[in-house]
């Protein structure tokens, strides 16, 4: 599929179709930000405004959270589409962000957003490449090393429905969203269809109707064939982050393996990926821990009332409830692990899990 039609369709139907004025709380983008996913990943802390970020197909709202979430740091959009990338800038230009710089292109193109980052996030792009291994190797080339790349694609029994309407709309020739919205309209109640439309949140726009079924090149995976391509790169799976997923890598492998075997897997795949990270740092009495900067004002006394934060790693986070907020205070700056009891380092395991605390080695860079 030339890269032409996904750029024209874009073009047409710029997407994600959120109102100008929607705005993200920035505790919500904490899965987002560098400096708690590279110590994640690294065990090092990197200094706020030190990183490069791409936004890899970043459509017209991605890089607005992204932006929020490391508002110190370098960003780039990249997109093929102009007219997502117009919405794009003017989305952060609504809502004041200035640290946003806006290319357009093709991804597979070595020339634009060369690299190095450490951060790309390229989530639900792979599987509209006519080559998606091509243009995963593209990504890898752009991060440095211990670089962290987050994907989404589309699960293969997650998205059937969606495939299954959108080959009949190719069949019967529906190439526009007004004969599209004409035609779904005459879906029966209760019918397969309408259910299917009454649970989506993307088909309430027609950016959404448009690329749930008329989008011109789409792939499916199961998690073999996922992993399949990630080994034809020089990547490594570091965590999952779709609902239900197990923390460690292998057995979520292993979890989604059998829901594929039964044809019942219910997620798209959502995955940070590394290249030749240096893996986490255990909170030992060697090592100091830091709370995400999203969370600072999250956790501050001005909040009177429980903070819950959007869970975007696979699982509930833990309420941020007056004790847990006063903990988490305490790490504003960093803390070393032997200052704390044996309780309260089970405590701190917690928010370490959940990426609301990071850890790494004393006297690795500066902190947060």
């Amino acid at each position: 599929m030339p890269s032409h039609e996904v750029r024209d369709h874009y073009e047409r139907h710029p997407y994600p179709h959120y109102p100008l004025l929607s705005s993200v709380r920035r505790h919500d983008t904490y899965a987002l930000n560098l400096q708690a996913l590279w110590a994640r990943f690294n065990g090092e802390f990197l200094s706020p405004g030190e990183g490069r970020i791409l936004v890899a197909g970043s459509g017209s709202f991605a890089v607005y959270p992204m932006s929020v979430a490391n508002p110190r740091d370098e960003v780039t959009a990249l997109d093929l589409a102009g007219a997502s990338l117009r919405r794009a800038r003017l989305h952060c230009l609504l809502h004041g962000r200035g640290n946003v710089l806006f290319l357009k292109g093709d991804l597979l193109d070595p020339t634009i957003a060369p690299g190095q980052f450490h951060f790309i996030d390229s989530f639900g792009v792979l599987h509209h490449l006519d080559d998606p291994i091509t243009g995963l190797r593209a990504l890898e080339r752009r991060l440095l090393p211990g670089g962290i790349l987050r994907v989404m694609v589309y699960g293969r029994y997650a998205r059937q429905e969606a495939e299954s309407i959108r080959r009949g709309m190719k069949l019967l020739g529906i190439s526009n969203v007004a004969d599209l919205k004409h035609l779904l309209a005459r879906a029966k109640p209760e019918s397969r269809i309408r259910n299917y439309l009454d649970s989506s949140w993307e088909a309430r726009s027609d950016a959404g109707l448009a690329d749930l079924f008329l989008h011109p090149c789409v792939h499916t995976y199961r998690i073999d064939e996922f992993i399949a391509m990630v080994r034809q790169s020089r990547l490594q799976p570091l965590l999952f982050a779709h609902a239900g997923a197990l923390g460690d890598p292998s057995a979520e492998i292993e979890r989604l393996r059998e829901l594929d075997r039964r044809q019942a897997t219910p997620v798209n795949i959502i995955c940070y990926l590394g290249l030749d990270t240096r893996g986490a740092s255990p909170p030992d009495d060697s090592a100091l821990l830091q709370l995400n900067p999203c969370l600072h004002a999250a956790v501050s006394p001005l909040h009177l009332w429980p903070v819950e934060v959007m869970a975007r790693l696979g699982f509930e986070n833990p309420l941020l409830d007056t004790p847990a907020r006063c903990f988490l205070r305490r790490f504003r700056t960093p803390l070393p692990a032997a200052a704390l009891s044996r309780e309260e380092i089970v405590t701190a395991q917690r928010f370490l899990d959940a990426l609301f605390l990071v850890s790494c080695k004393t006297g690795s860079r500066k902190g947060l």
